[in-house]
């Protein structure tokens, strides 16, 4: 192997290796961000709180985010990675709606309870936190999705439509399964038990 063939791999190898340094870096600042926006809540996040939990300086933080969008965007995929959202294709699959609304209740509650401390303080900083304004709406539209997808093939028309999707919209939130479960101490069962009759009343 000649001189310059030897150097060009060592300088792919370099280069390679610097690529993956960086990756990990990044990763860790991530991480380092999902966990304090888990255990602080977003609003109380600072970005030298980042660098110090990731052990970077804070411009190393900059120049792999430049704005707290940026930050944010990486911390929610990253978080959703690990707990992912229900599949709307498993609820779709099923043809009864009563079956279908059970279901997607006990799948999401379930998600819920897994990922509880994020979703309480994220939920709970919103409207404190621009940066959280794309997550926000992305959740919003996965939401509005669940719940096209839990009340097609209803038989109900006009009014009762709307109190059904009502119905629906409030056994969704978040909020109502923490008034359930963590409030006024219903197992999940029974929260979708309740809500299920709920929307039948609806």
């Amino acid at each position: 192997m000649s001189n310059e063939s030897s150097t060009a791999i060592k300088r792919q190898y370099r280069k390679r290796r610097r690529a993956e340094l960086e990756d990990e870096t990044r990763l860790r600042i991530t991480e380092a961000a999902v966990d304090l926006h888990g255990s602080l809540g977003p609003a109380k996040t600072t970005i030298s709180a980042v660098a110090a939990r990731a052990g970077v300086q804070r411009a190393t933080v900059y120049r792999h985010f430049p704005d707290e969008e940026a930050l944010f965007g990486a911390c929610s995929a990253h978080w959703l990675s690990q707990h992912p959202l229900p599949d709307l294709a498993d609820w779709a699959a099923v043809s009864d709606p009563e079956e279908r609304l059970h279901l997607a209740l006990s799948a999401l509650y379930a998600w819920y309870e897994r990922g509880e401390e994020m979703l309480e303080r994220t939920t709970r900083d919103a409207t404190l936190v621009p940066a959280m304004q794309t997550a926000v709406e992305l959740r919003g539209a996965w939401l509005a999705a669940a719940i096209a997808t839990i009340v097609r093939g209803r038989p109900e028309r006009g009014a009762r439509r709307r109190r059904v999707e009502a119905a629906v919209g409030h056994a969704v939130s978040f909020f109502t399964w923490r008034s359930l479960v963590r409030e006024q101490g219903l197992s999940e069962s029974e929260a979708v038990d309740l809500m299920c009759g709920l929307v039948a009343l609806a």
